[in-house]
């Protein structure tokens, strides 16, 4: 459980200006940012390897009018984005908030690139729900293994020190600032750790079930596909400092986990026109919805589980995605050139399938009210098993643009930040909320502006 006292029994170990718990995309662009704002950093992360959620990610950061975009022949501006993500949260979301991220997204798209030396481009052969215009930047591979590598480089590269092995238990707080932390090591020493700014970068709390269990009861019982060191440690500590908390049965699902798998499928195989079937052969909902909510409508399908089905043009769309192949690699898909050899490969009766796929307009909208591309699935087909998963958390700490954290009441901590998963999103209130990014949008925005926040010394 973590903890707050108001000073530790000694003087601290040691002390740094800036100091940021967690490795993630958050805590490593905060740390590239305070440095580059003259700022001494010291990152500090409970795994034995800088890592968190961002790698379980498809690693994909929506932004808008970046150069990538313009390279790409495609117009769009913060105030469109902003709209979208207004859209999607049904209006749930703090507006200030909404426009610091969509307007913030593009600098720091543009920032990684240029002084990092991070290859993003954009995702332009479908669309992700919810967004109007393609502005998904993603590295080669599209997976957030690579972005976490590359950004672990660029911190290396500039001397950034990551303490690994160093869970944070105890934050040390007065009235309106924070002192610093205590760190417990593998051997069970404890370090303590004097600052002059706090960064919380440590995610939300999809790892610590009991919080899930009474925070988002729908999804207590999905596959947890994020980090397991995501015990809620920043909203513990919010909740004993006085801090403004909001959002917390807000999450990101995702209904297309293969099982017994466990990797991820891109839901590009739903938006180029694919379904989902359950074990019946029936389809179930409007899957143009949003992966975010395909958790909750997958599980509650006989079993918990449903099948993916899309056809070969998709296929080769979703292979860019490193997830993709690693599924094929192992033998996740089923592939056919009949609905019979399909429905026999998923386990499934055929004529259901059979009347499922045949029934796909390709004008129009169907009996769920979705509309599909103009080509209808053509053989050879492909099918894969999956299920519903909770992958990260959308509900924290409040802040403003700057990522400063408030309290309860409406005045300020004088240097507590947080930001990512440690910090309210802009999902609205549940899941359907989310809109693809949103997660790496809040993490990598708000790291940035926490980073390059002034410290102010106490005085």
């Amino acid at each position: 459980m973590a903890e707050v006292q108001a000073r530790p029994g000694r003087d601290f170990d040691m002390a740094v200006q800036t100091l940021i718990v967690g490795g993630g995309a958050c805590g490593m662009v905060a740390a590239l940012a305070a440095q580059e704002a003259g700022q001494e950093v010291l990152v500090v992360e409970a795994d034995a390897l800088a890592s968190g959620s961002t790698a379980l990610s498809a690693g994909l950061i929506p932004a808008a009018g970046t150069s990538q975009q313009e390279a790409a022949g495609i117009e769009d501006d913060p105030e469109i984005f902003a709209a979208d993500i207004r859209t999607k949260a049904k209006g749930q979301n703090d507006p200030v908030l909404e426009q610091a991220l969509s307007r913030g997204a593009a600098r720091v798209v543009e920032w990684l690139t240029d002084t990092h030396d991070l290859p993003f481009s954009v995702v332009t052969d479908f669309d992700y729900p919810g967004h109007s215009l393609r502005r998904m930047h993603g590295l080669p591979t599209r997976s957030g293994a690579e972005l976490v590598d590359a950004l672990r480089v660029a911190c290396e590269r500039r001397d950034i020190q990551i303490a690994c092995n160093r869970r944070a238990e105890t934050l040390y707080a007065g009235t309106r600032r924070v002192l610093g932390l205590n760190l417990r090591r593998p051997d069970g020493e404890i370090e303590e750790i004097g600052c002059e700014k706090l960064i919380l970068a440590c995610n939300g709390f999809g790892g610590n079930r009991e919080m899930v269990a009474a925070e988002m009861p729908e999804i207590r019982d999905a596959l947890w596909f994020g980090h397991d060191g995501n015990k809620g440690e920043a909203v513990q500590w919010g909740r004993k400092l006085g801090a403004k908390l909001a959002h917390l049965g807000a999450y990101q699902g995702h209904g297309n986990v293969a099982h017994p798998h466990g990797i991820l499928i891109s839901w590009a195989v739903i938006t180029q026109g694919g379904i989902q079937v359950n074990a019946d052969g029936a389809r179930f909902w409007d899957e143009s919805q949003g992966y975010s909510e395909a958790a909750r409508a997958v599980l509650k399908q006989p079993g918990g589980i449903a099948f993916s089905v899309f056809d070969e043009r998709i296929a080769q769309v979703a292979r860019q995605f490193e997830d993709f192949r690693n599924a094929e690699r192992v033998g996740a898909f089923v592939r056919a050139n009949s609905f019979r050899e399909l429905a026999d490969g998923m386990g499934i009766p055929v004529d259901a399938l059979a009347r499922e796929l045949t029934e796909i307009p390709t004008q129009g909208s169907d009996r769920f009210g979705r509309t599909f591309p103009d080509s209808a699935l053509q053989p050879p087909y492909w099918g894969v098993k999956v299920t519903g998963a909770l992958f990260h958390t959308q509900g924290g700490l409040c802040t403003d643009a700057s990522g400063r954290v408030q309290r309860e009441g409406g005045s300020a901590f004088d240097n507590l930040f947080a930001g990512g998963g440690a910090a309210c999103g802009v999902s609205g209130t549940g899941d359907s909320g989310y809109l693809s990014g949103n997660g790496l949008l809040a993490a990598v925005v708000l790291g940035f502006n926490a980073g390059r926040a002034p410290v102010r010394p106490q005085g």
